[in-house]
C-alpha cells in the first residue's frame, strides 16, 4: 500500500506526487534525504505539501524537487502557510532555485536538425529524466531575437493541450534562447515515409482527429498556426498526434485583420492566399487539414507544386477552376484573371482517394472549399459523421487529457 514504505521510513523520506496524461493521481518516484533536519510530516501532510507547491508554481508533476528547496519551503511553511499568493517575483525566483532557465539543468544527447535560425537537440532534464527537444535560437546583437522565436514563446506558454506540444523551459543566455519542448520520437512526415507512405486507415482516422482536436482549441483562442504541414506534426510511439513549430502563428484579434500572405508552405497554402488574400482567419489552416487528409490516406502529396501559378494548377486541374458560383468575386481577381488558367471541371475526389470511405470523402471536400465562408471549420470537423466510429466519449475530454481510440492503435500498413 502507499502507506508502507513512509512507515518504513518515516524520518527521511519525502513523495513526490505524479500525475498521468488522464488526470489521475499516482504516488511516483519517492527520494530519501536523511541529512535535512525537518520536522517530520505525516504522510498525508508531505503529500499535500508537494501537491500545494507544484499547483502554486504551476509546476510538471513529475518534477523532482531538489532537498535543498524542500528544506527552504518547510522551513517558511513554519512561520507562514503557503496560503498567500505567489508575486511573480517570488515564483520566477522559486523555480530558479529548482533549475528553471538553466541550461546545466539539461544534458544534451544529440543534433536533430538544424534550420536558418534555430538547431534542435534532443536532450535529457536532470530535474525529471524525461528526454526533452532542445530547441536553441541564434541571437544575432544588433537584431536580438527572431520574430518567429517570439511569437513561438509568446503563444505556446499560453497553451496547455494533449494534442499541442508542451513548452517546458525558457532559457536566455547572450548568443542564443533555448526553448525546451517535451520530446516526441517522430512527425507524421517520418511516420508516412516509415511504413511505405501507406498507413493504415484507422491510423488515419486517429491522427485527424488529433489533428482536429489540437487545431480547434487554437482557434477557440483566435490563434491561427499558418504552417501546418506533416512536418510539424509530431507522433510518439503511443500513437499520440501533437501541433508544432508556432513559429509562423498569430494571434488574430479581429477576423478582418491583414496579415502577410508569405507564411505557409507551399503544397498545404490555400488559394485564397496563393492569389494574395490578405484578410484571412482561421479558413486558412483548414485548407492544409484537408491536404494532409489525403497525404496520409493515398501516401502523396496532394498538390505538390514549385510555384505559386504550378500550384494554383494543380488545385485547378483537380478541383475544378472557380467561377462566381464556387468562389464569390473570384472574377475580380485581377491575379486570376491574369493567370488565363483553362476551365478545368471538378474531378471525383474517390478515384483519386480510393481508400477513403464516403464520410471521409465528405469531410475532405469539405475542407477544400473555395470559399472560405463556407469552408468546414475545425469544430464542426470534429463533429463529422467520419469520427463516430471512435466511439461517443471522444468529445467530453478535457483539454489536458489525451485522446485514447477505444481499440489498440495498430501502428502499421493494412
Amino acid at each position: 500500500s502507499l502507506k508502507q514504505p513512509f512507515e518504513r521510513q518515516q524520518d527521511c523520506m519525502f513523495f513526490a506526487h505524479g500525475q498521468n496524461n488522464c488526470g489521475s493521481a499516482a504516488v511516483s518516484n519517492h527520494y530519501f534525504y536523511p541529512h535535512l533536519e525537518m520536522r517530520t510530516y505525516s504522510f498525508y501532510e508531505s503529500l499535500l505539501f508537494l501537491q500545494d507547491v507544484s499547483k502554486r508554481m504551476s509546476l510538471p508533476m513529475d518534477i523532482r524537487l531538489p532537498p535543498e528547496f524542500l528544506k527552504k519551503l518547510q522551513m517558511e511553511n513554519e512561520n507562514s502557510p503557503l496560503c498567500k499568493p505567489l508575486s511573480r517575483m517570488s515564483r520566477r525566483a522559486s523555480l530558479s532555485d529548482i533549475g528553471f532557465g538553466k541550461l546545466e539543468t539539461y544534458v544534451k544527447l544529440g543534433k536533430l536538425g538544424e534550420g536558418t535560425y534555430a538547431t534542435v537537440f534532443k536532450g535529457r532534464s536532470k530535474l525529471t529524466e524525461n528526454l526533452v527537444a532542445l530547441k536553441e535560437i541564434r541571437l544575432e546583437h544588433d537584431e536580438g531575437a527572431p520574430c518567429t522565436a517570439i511569437r513561438e514563446v509568446s503563444l505556446l506558454k499560453n497553451l496547455k493541450h494533449a494534442n499541442i506540444v508542451t513548452l517546458h523551459d525558457i532559457i536566455h543566455t547572450d548568443r542564443c534562447l533555448t526553448l525546451v519542448f517535451e520530446y516526441l520520437d517522430s512527425d507524421l512526415k517520418q511516420y508516412l515515409d516509415n511504413c511505405g507512405n501507406l498507413m493504415s486507415m484507422h491510423n488515419v482516422k486517429i491522427f485527424m482527429f488529433q489533428l482536429l482536436r489540437g487545431l480547434s482549441y487554437c482557434h477557440k483562442r483566435k490563434i491561427l498556426h499558418r504552417d501546418l504541414k506533416p512536418q510539424n506534426l509530431l507522433i510518439n510511439d503511443k500513437g499520440e498526434l501533437k501541433l508544432a513549430d508556432f513559429g509562423l502563428a498569430r494571434a488574430k484579434s479581429v477576423p478582418t485583420k491583414t496579415y502577410s500572405n508569405e507564411v505557409v508552405t507551399l503544397w498545404y497554402r490555400p488559394p485564397d492566399v496563393l492569389l494574395g488574400s490578405t484578410e484571412y482567419s482561421t479558413p486558412i489552416d483548414m485548407w492544409g487539414v484537408g491536404c494532409i487528409l489525403y497525404e496520409m490516406a493515398t501516401g502523396r502529396p496532394m498538390f505538390p507544386g514549385a510555384t505559386v501559378k504550378e500550384e494554383l494548377h494543380l488545385i485547378f486541374r483537380l478541383m475544378g477552376t472557380p467561377a462566381e458560383e464556387t468562389w464569390p468575386g473570384i472574377s475580380s481577381n485581377e491575379e486570376f484573371m491574369s493567370y488565363l488558367f483553362p476551365q478545368y471541371r471538378p474531378q471525383a475526389l474517390i478515384n483519386h482517394v480510393p481508400r477513403l470511405d464516403p464520410e471521409g470523402i465528405d469531410l475532405l471536400s469539405a475542407l477544400l472549399l473555395y470559399d472560405t465562408r463556407s469552408r468546414l471549420s475545425s469544430e464542426t470537423a470534429l463533429r463529422h459523421p467520419y469520427f463516430l466510429s471512435l466511439g461517443d466519449n471522444i468529445h467530453n475530454l478535457a483539454d489536458i487529457v489525451q485522446f485514447q481510440p477505444e481499440t489498440e492503435i495498430p501502428f502499421g500498413v493494412e
